[in-house]
């Protein structure tokens, strides 16, 4: 099934009321899960001011949707709630996106967080990567939507938060769902070196803004 919009935003009162500093809860979620880390869509760079576009990743490696999917498969078996989750599309991508979905949701309530705000759906987690938007044209799904910017459960027993920013995505959740994801990463990324790295325990840490900047990352 479609993930459906809500109007009723009261599930996403821990990322709203978040005591984190912006650039760090878009990196890595609200605070005092037992553990983080991050899911590294491309290599850090080797130096301050790499671009992104200097990355040569081989044709076949996972997009960016397949490894998060890889990783909800395993955060699924951390919380007595995946048939009931909650996902946060980011309003700069939904409003570049109006054929996909009605007014009723673009002029509907919003989750508002400093510099961000995001339309929140809500469904299992299996549904992740079906946002329930128009088709292109009868019978043609529309392609390449967006990934959420916030996944979470119910339960609220861990977060996953993608920015549009980072060229990571960061990970709170419990201790042993973090040391299953850190160490079996292979099947998410042909990349070299480790794509899913701890970043610290019980807090995230601060995350300055100039950090988050896609291509510009080097971690603490």
């Amino acid at each position: 099934m479609a993930l459906t919009p809500c109007t009723e935003l009261s599930a996403a009162s821990w990322i709203v009321d978040s005591d984190q500093p912006w650039h760090t809860l878009v990196g890595f979620g609200p605070s005092r899960l037992p553990a983080y880390s991050r899911l590294r869509f491309l290599p850090d760079p080797a130096n301050q001011g790499q671009s992104e576009n200097d990355v040569h990743l081989e044709a076949d490696a996972p997009s960016e949707t397949d490894q998060l999917r890889t990783v909800l498969d395993t955060l699924a078996r951390y919380t007595s709630t995946p048939s009931q989750c909650y996902f946060c599309l980011w309003d700069g991508w939904a409003s570049n996106s109006e054929p996909a979905f009605p007014a009723s949701v673009l002029t509907g309530p919003e989750v508002m967080i400093t510099h961000r705000a995001y339309y929140l759906f809500q469904g299992a987690l299996s549904d992740f990567g079906d946002w329930g938007a128009a088709e292109m044209w009868p019978g043609q799904p529309r392609l390449h939507m967006p990934d959420p910017a916030f996944i979470w459960p119910a339960d609220r027993t861990w977060c996953v938060a993608n920015d549009v920013d980072p060229h990571w995505a960061g990970i709170g959740a419990d201790t042993s769902a973090i040391d299953q994801l850190v160490a079996a990463p292979a099947s998410m990324s042909s990349q070299p070196t480790p794509i899913m790295t701890r970043r610290t325990t019980s807090d995230p840490g601060p995350v300055t803004p100039a950090s988050q900047r896609r291509g510009w990352v080097i971690p603490a």
